[in-house]
């Protein structure tokens, strides 16, 4: 399935994820590890231009700090996924099965380095962060990347802003990716939830080199997106969501193409007993490019796709 991150091979049963969690909570020392398996696995864990080589199995690895007085600060110091986005990767905690075209395109998945959080009244948190780039534990280009997050959280909605920027292209400092990321939760009643998720970003080229050997250019790359989600609790065991987003990749940077995308997905959720969900879905993406296979060799602009998904989780009784 074009653009689909996780569940992207198509006709035929496949293990998304299979996650092992290791938590203690800072007092004032903790510790968080996350070990999968599975096509979600080596979908995050796929080194890129920049990387230098990523922990296979590990999602986050992280220490924590927070000194009894320090009012609610604080540190992390390892791996760990990225603020940014509406959506998660874990499947049970959102909304859809399938992630949206922000979620696999607009941003990255996870980073390494430093952050921080601090309550700054009752109702809003903010952080900064520290680290060496999108999706890499170690990079080429020695550059860090600094990122500022917000959380504002009320009794009817809340309200995420991040951003982060720093040095992205391979074996130079030179250009800078920054990203914008904000999502407004309205949360009016327990039945009804619906999210707003709005994205830009852009990528400043680099010159490698000089003379003769130098390659590459100084290509300004943008992209953006907004998406739009409800749920709605039907009842006890069952849930419906809509999700509808567009999305344009102007210089085909993240997608590979330049087009511009439109995206709607349909997910029914029935939970047979706690820890255990089904979701059935549709979702159908457009491009205004022949983008997507219809086989091997004819090109379409459109993809219909139905999805089947079995979730179980569990964790130790309190």
């Amino acid at each position: 399935n074009q653009l689909y991150n996780f569940n992207d091979k198509t006709d035929q049963f496949s293990l998304s994820a299979a996650k092992l969690t290791l938590n203690h909570d800072p007092d004032p020392v903790g510790a968080h590890v996350d070990l999968f398996y599975g096509r979600t696995n080596t979908l995050v864990n796929a080194p890129g231009p920049n990387s230098g080589g990523e922990a296979n199995y590990v999602e986050q690895a992280f220490l924590s700090l927070k000194p009894a007085k320090a009012k609610g600060f604080e540190l992390d110091f390892g791996k760990f996924v990225t603020s940014a986005g509406a959506e998660v990767i874990e499947a049970k905690d959102n909304w859809n099965y399938s992630r949206s075209l922000l979620f696999a395109w607009a941003i990255p998945y996870y980073h390494f380095g430093a952050r921080t959080s601090f309550p700054v009244s009752k109702t809003e948190t903010l952080g900064v962060q520290v680290v060496n780039g999108w999706n890499n534990v170690t990079k080429t280009n020695g550059g860090a990347t600094i990122g500022l997050t917000s959380a504002l959280a009320k009794p009817k909605y809340s309200w995420f802003l991040n951003y982060y920027g720093g040095p992205e292209n391979a074996n130079t400092s030179k250009g800078f990716r920054n990203l914008i990321d904000t999502t407004l939760l309205l949360t009016p009643n327990a039945k009804f939830n619906a999210y707003v998720n709005y994205d830009y970003g852009q990528n400043q080229d680099a010159v490698v080199g000089t003379g003769e050997s130098a390659t590459g250019d100084n290509k300004l790359n943008t992209w953006q997106g907004v998406a739009f989600a409800a749920h709605g609790q039907t009842s006890a065991k069952q849930a419906l969501t809509g999700r509808f987003e567009y999305f344009t990749d102007p210089d085909g940077f993240t997608t590979g193409t330049a087009q511009h995308l439109y995206e709607f997905t349909g997910t029914y959720e029935y939970k047979w007993l706690e820890g255990l969900l089904t979701r059935i879905e549709y979702r159908g993406d457009f491009s205004n490019v022949a983008f997507f296979h219809k086989d091997i060799a004819q090109m379409v602009d459109q993809q219909s796709t139905v999805t089947v998904a079995f979730i179980a989780f569990f964790g130790p009784k309190r």
